[in-house]
């Protein structure tokens, strides 16, 4: 407890002091920045100037976008923020040094500091000093932190969005979000639905017409002959059926992971697929079922509807996340707002990603997204 109670104060001292160096580069900057507000010129690069150093020495400001209006208009108010810290620093100043006099003054019999009509101060008078003197140094030590805050919340409130705000808005993001996601399951579900009905369901129907015409053959020949094609049917119905199974989730991904899944969509692909998988560890089971539905997804889109010869799969750690892109060599037109993209999108968007389909009238078609990863 004691341990961390030292910490603690370690931080505020080290807290303190990176305010104090932000609000003297603060005041610095600040005539320069009046300057400029006033001509109008280099607006936004002083602006970015001023929010990198309030990220360094007091945390992010939220800022939207900078525009030179919006520059101008927050250089022009920034200068009192700044004439506000010199004042603070300037009255630290002055009590620390007053401070410092009396003490030396009573500490060297006056050969330093204060004397008052030939006598050094006396020890009485430091005692009676000493109560406001501390009190008024607190006051323009919090002063300092609150120069800081008030300069990054200034940088917030003229060019950007508050936290409040900014809560609010991912609060809405993620209730729609998990509306999307609730929407993707529901659409995945009637597919599946109408997959099982249209194709494996009318297979099982087609077998069980065979194997009722087989028991009512009347000659060997015609009995072997129905036989094979009831054979043939069941089969078919069992590789529909794998297929289903397979949209809905592969189980080579838990089994062996992304890169074993991928080679398996590529081997079962109708259209030639080409992989290039930079991972060198597991993102995770939930990112990776995400990279393998984009990739599945684009590579059927590629195979039954873009007469492609040639599917390119691309997945690559980048900084903050993962990227996955896949190409095809297709007639492109693909349409983002179909079933299928739209329902990957919102997957994607699940898990805070950013999703992308390019695919102009002729072709290449490139569907891409980008989710993070720490």
């Amino acid at each position: 407890m004691h341990q961390d109670e030292q910490l603690s104060a370690g931080s505020l001292v080290r807290g303190w002091f990176r305010a104090f160096f932000g609000v003297l580069l603060g005041i610095a900057t600040a005539p320069p920045g009046l300057l400029v507000a006033m001509l109008g010129v280099g607006t936004v690069r002083m602006t970015e100037f001023e929010l990198r150093r309030i990220e360094r020495w007091s945390g992010a400001a939220h800022a939207d976008p900078l525009t030179p209006r919006r520059c101008q208009r927050y250089l022009g108010v920034r200068w009192m923020v700044g004439g506000l810290g010199f004042g603070v620093v300037l009255m630290l100043l002055l009590y620390l040094t007053t401070a410092a006099s009396m003490v030396t003054a009573w500490l060297f019999d006056g050969s330093w500091g204060l004397v008052k009509d030939g006598d050094v101060v006396s020890g009485e008078l430091i005692a009676v000093a000493t109560l406001p003197g501390t009190l008024l140094i607190f006051v323009t030590l919090a002063g300092v932190t609150g120069v800081a805050v008030l300069d990054r919340w200034l940088a917030t409130a003229m060019l950007g969005r508050s936290q409040q705000t900014m809560l609010r808005q991912r609060v809405a993001e993620l209730t729609s979000t998990r509306a999307e996601v609730i929407e993707a399951i529901d659409d995945e579900r009637r597919r599946i639905e109408r997959d099982l009905h249209d194709g494996v369901q009318q297979r099982l129907v087609a077998l069980g017409m065979l194997i009722g015409r087989a028991r009512r053959a009347r000659g060997e020949e015609q009995l072997q002959q129905l036989l094979e094609q009831a054979h043939d049917t069941a089969g078919e119905a069992i590789d529909e059926l794998r297929e289903v199974a397979t949209r809905v989730y592969p189980a080579v991904l838990d089994d062996s992971g992304l890169g074993t899944a991928l080679e398996v969509l590529a081997e079962r692909s109708g259209v030639r697929v080409e992989i290039r998988n930079e991972l060198r560890a597991s993102p995770g089971a939930a990112l990776e079922t995400v990279i393998y539905f984009v990739a599945s997804e684009a590579v059927n889109n590629a195979a039954k509807h873009a007469d492609a010869s040639l599917v390119e799969i691309f997945v690559q750690q980048v900084p903050g996340g993962i990227t996955v892109v896949v190409r095809d060599d297709g007639v492109g037109g693909a349409d983002p707002s179909g079933t299928g993209l739209s329902g990957l999108a919102r997957r994607v968007k699940a898990v805070d990603g950013v999703f992308e389909v390019i695919s102009p009238s002729g072709g290449p078609t490139t569907i891409g997204a980008r989710v993070p990863c720490e």
